[in-house]
């Protein structure tokens, strides 16, 4: 089930378009060369066209969103009372102020435990059918009480929490008047979901250039949206309306941080060919989301090109995607502009009040 709820200065007459959303694998061509309409075609693989996001937000039909809904989410988003040491909320890692990410190269944790891996934004995550780089979550419901009992997040327990914010008279009366019950895990993992989803990064200069208005990018960002498409070949990985095929890749990115080696996808499906594999990111409001990778390697775009460019990095199990490019300085500085132009449209944002 989808529901639109885009708010109004999120809205843009978008383009009647059809998207899915649930892990899309790149298609070949037919034989004739020609490629269905609303993809474009690199080295023979066919992938779906980056554009606008749609106005309906994917939704399950188990956690319709509604104000009062969203409401509760957010103060459990922002609330450190989910934390075994009460100060860790969602909010922590996944900062408003740095894109919904986290300024950090890896995340920190209660009592200063440092994480092996970067956060990702929360931009967006309503079109992402796995959460977490591993992708070991299928839904955000999944996603929003993992941290909770991680040891090096949040280091609190399921069954603690619970009865914990059970006690706080704003929550029991909140959980009544939106679920019609007490205090419970999955009314936790719903309300967060449910307020994830209204997170979104769109009416960028891209989305209105698409859209029509010709003025909307500056002559190097439409030239290196060429590149995007064609050259550069980000678009065999960074696709469809959420710049993203959902997919696993192995990038050859050099392992920093604590970990000193991090399987990726393989500890999820014990794969050989997912051994090192990460999730495609969004690249929506890129720029406010730095560092970059999985384990925040590099803290630059132009870093991010430059690794791209010399074709990732050495590891036995790299992407046959990836490969060396070639790109002349100038068409670097292109690309980097386009990418630039992924940024969204700033969303009107306000603390909640926590209940007590």
């Amino acid at each position: 089930m989808v529901q639109s709820i885009l708010p109004p200065r999120l809205s843009i007459a978008l383009l009647a378009v059809c998207v899915c959303v649930a892990g899309i694998a790149p298609v070949r061509a037919s034989p004739s060369g020609h490629a269905p309409h609303g993809t474009v075609t690199i080295d023979g693989v066919t992938v779906p066209d980056i554009g606008p996001l749609p106005t309906a937000i994917p939704t399950p039909a188990t956690n319709i969103n509604y104000a009062t809904k969203v409401e509760l989410g957010k103060q459990l988003y922002f609330d450190g009372r989910l934390s075994k040491d009460n100060a860790v909320s969602c909010a922590f890692c996944h900062n408003p102020g740095t894109g919904f990410a986290d300024s950090r190269q890896t995340s920190i944790g209660v009592g200063g435990g440092i994480g092996g891996r970067q956060s990702p934004t929360v931009f967006n995550t309503a079109f992402n059918p796995f959460q977490f780089w591993d992708g070991r979550a299928r839904s955000l419901e999944e996603q929003a009480i993992g941290p909770i009992h991680n040891p090096v997040e949040m280091a609190e327990t399921h069954e603690h929490v619970v009865p914990k914010l059970a006690k706080i008279k704003g929550y029991q009366q909140q959980f009544r008047a939106v679920f019609g019950t007490d205090v419970n895990l999955q009314g936790i993992a719903e309300a967060i979901a449910a307020y994830e989803r209204t997170v979104l990064s769109t009416n960028s200069a891209f989305d209105k250039y698409v859209l029509g208005d010709g003025k909307a990018m500056d002559e190097g960002a439409i030239r290196g949206m060429a590149l995007f498409k064609g050259k550069a070949r980000c678009m065999l990985c960074h696709n469809g309306p959420n710049f993203t095929d959902n997919q696993f890749h192995n990038l050859g990115v050099p392992q920093v941080g604590p970990l000193k080696v991090d399987l990726g996808r393989y500890v999820v499906t014990r794969a050989e060919k997912d051994k090192g594999a990460f999730k495609t990111p969004t690249l929506r409001s890129i720029t406010e989301t730095s560092p970059y990778m999985h384990d925040g390697a590099f803290k630059t775009l132009e870093e991010v090109v430059e690794f791209f460019d010399q074709g990732g990095g050495s590891n036995p199990n790299l992407s046959p995607l990836v490969r060396p490019l070639n790109l002349t300085a100038e068409e670097k500085t292109d690309l980097v502009a386009f990418l630039k132009a992924l940024t969204g449209e700033t969303m009107k944002f306000s603390m909640p009040q926590l209940p007590k």
